[in-house]
């Protein structure tokens, strides 16, 4: 039987929403490319993502999970701004797995156990020949590696600089989640949305779930009215 993601003990899981269909490549179209092919026969073992908050950095380390489990491969991820306060004891082993993807590299980056760990386990997983994707809001020269060993690894791979969308790619990920959800969102309510709502396309998908929750309780279609008294806008 086909094992899904592995689940660490500390209760860090996946967002059902977090899939490759569910993710506007716009100019990261060759990074999600190289994502979705890391397990083909000439797919590239280490892919190292970097980009500004918003860039869609954890949305698709959670993709290749899913994408992973699809393919009943096990995977584990790890979102170190959630994880980096404990021991990389969560390291151990890894190599037992066959896809290991680690968000948030900073938040470990200059601690000495974290650097030493990160370089021990990316070589098992190297020999054992399994899959790895790091991410971080830096390029790997740029991250300030105290183990120089670590700093060579980190550019072995390809690296990916992610773009963050631009206010025409906003609308279209607003409306292609709306779409994966079922909800009918007209042009007008989305610029609405977007003029009024955050910046941030996390908050943003936010609020389009309590709209559709409000919609589905009320019987009725997402309006510029109906959305404005359901946020209080």
């Amino acid at each position: 039987m086909a094992s899904g993601p592995a689940q660490l003990p500390l209760g860090i899981g996946l967002r059902d929403d977090a899939t490759f269909a569910n993710f506007l490549p716009r100019g990261n179209a060759a990074a999600v490319a190289a994502l979705q092919r890391q397990f083909e026969p000439d797919g590239e073992s280490f892919i190292y993502l970097w980009g500004a908050e918003g860039s869609g950095r954890s949305h698709l380390l959670q993709a290749s999970c899913h994408a992973a489990s699809d393919r009943g491969k096990r995977a584990l991820y790890l979102p170190l701004d959630d994880l980096g306060h404990f021991p990389p004891s969560m390291l151990e082993e890894i190599e037992r797995l066959d896809l290991v993807v680690i968000d948030d590299l900073d938040r470990v980056i200059g601690r000495k156990r974290w650097e030493e760990a990160l370089f021990h386990g990316f070589n098992r997983l190297r020999d054992a020949d399994k899959r790895l994707v790091i991410a971080a809001s830096s390029a790997p020269r740029q991250l300030g590696v105290a183990l120089a060993d670590l700093a060579s690894r980190l550019t072995w791979g390809m690296t990916f600089h992610l773009e963050r969308l631009d206010d025409r790619g906003r609308f279209e990920a607003l409306q292609l989640r709306a779409r994966a959800r079922g909800i009918q969102l007209p042009d007008e309510v989305t610029r609405y949305i977007l003029h009024r709502g955050p910046r941030r396309l996390g908050e943003l998908f936010e609020l389009l779930e309590r709209l559709d929750r409000a919609s589905l309780s009320a019987q009725r279609k997402l309006t510029i009215p109906f959305v404005k008294q359901t946020l209080k806008w």
